[in-house]
């Protein structure tokens, strides 16, 4: 069952409480591996894609700019993980698959989380306020966004989607930062990442398929069953290279290097999806579904931005 909303993090015994690790550098690492920091991959690399793909023809975008981008991008992102960790203390603690994570595990206290949260929503404020006046401006609904991610499980199976909606913002950000005006370009390369995330994020989700269910949590997996779900995941998919092809058809900057990104996502997209594709008796190989999950799209975010990096090099 879900927990009553009294039930705050700060009231919770962990079930299996490890020795907390001591010295800089293990509190450091806790810290990192609380909030996934090396899941950054999924959203920096686009938001700089965005940021080069908005720059004029034959220019670069100033240093400062990018410095920005990058604060505000890993504040943001450390704000959101970790206040969703804090929030799922509890369910984590429950779930096999998650009890020993930093928090459930005790090694990271519920003050040292707040520390936590409070810094990056100030990295994020403060990178922010360097950039264009819209950026400000879309700042609320930035968070709003951010916060309210963690909440949607207990609500809606579209808490896929609200993720999406999370990481597609950071290429629009990375857009506004450089143009500071909002067009449909930026808009459709955003929605070309909401899609992708939402995609992985059902094949992810299928690791806790049962363990949702007997938890009253909200997932597409839940709401359809795993076979339907992974169709949705595939429609998805398939969405987000309609919408690269779209913005290529559209945007001035796009170029051969352009084409060979979109060709190499929908190429790891298919393999993303044959990878974990069952055997018959099952609808998904559960033990593929961490390789698919970070390794080929750690590849595609990574891969798409090298190609934009190079257009600009060589094309301008």
């Amino acid at each position: 069952m879900t927990q009553p909303a009294s039930d705050t993090p700060s009231t919770y015994t962990p079930p299996n409480v490890h020795p907390v690790p001591t010295g800089l550098r293990a509190r450091i690492a806790e810290y990192a591996e609380l909030v996934k920091f090396e899941h950054t991959i999924f959203a920096l690399p686009f938001a700089l894609s965005a940021m080069l793909l908005a720059t004029p023809l034959h220019q670069w975008p100033a240093w400062h700019t990018v410095l920005w981008i990058v604060l505000a991008m890993v504040g943001g992102r450390t704000y959101a993980m970790g206040l969703n960790r804090l929030i799922d203390t509890r369910i984590d603690g429950k779930n096999p698959r998650t009890q020993n994570r930093s928090m459930p595990a005790g090694r990271v206290k519920t003050g040292e989380a707040w520390a936590l949260i409070l810094a990056a929503a100030a990295l994020l404020v403060g990178a922010t306020f360097q950039l264009p006046v819209i950026c400000r401006q879309l700042l609320p609904v930035a968070f709003l966004v951010l916060t309210i991610y963690s909440y949607m499980k207990l609500f809606s199976p579209l808490a896929h989607l609200v993720l999406g909606v999370a990481l597609g913002s950071s290429a629009v950000g990375g857009w506004l930062a450089v143009t500071g005006q909002l067009t449909w370009l930026p808009v459709i390369f955003g929605w070309a990442i909401v899609f992708w995330v939402a995609g992985f994020d059902i094949i992810y989700a299928c690791q806790d398929y049962g363990f949702d269910q007997q938890a009253g949590l909200k997932s597409i997996p839940v709401a359809l069953g795993l076979n339907r779900a992974l169709a949705v995941s595939r429609i998805f998919h398939a969405l987000t290279v309609g919408l690269l092809i779209l913005f290529a058809l559209l945007s001035p900057q796009t170029s051969g290097f352009f084409w060979v990104a979109i060709a190499m996502t929908a190429g790891m997209l298919i393999y993303e999806h044959r990878l974990i594709q069952g055997d018959g008796q099952t609808p998904i190989r559960l033990e593929k579904v961490n390789e698919a999950f970070f390794n080929i799209n750690g590849k595609i975010s990574l891969g798409v931005f090298l190609l934009v990096l190079l257009q600009k090099a060589l094309v301008g």
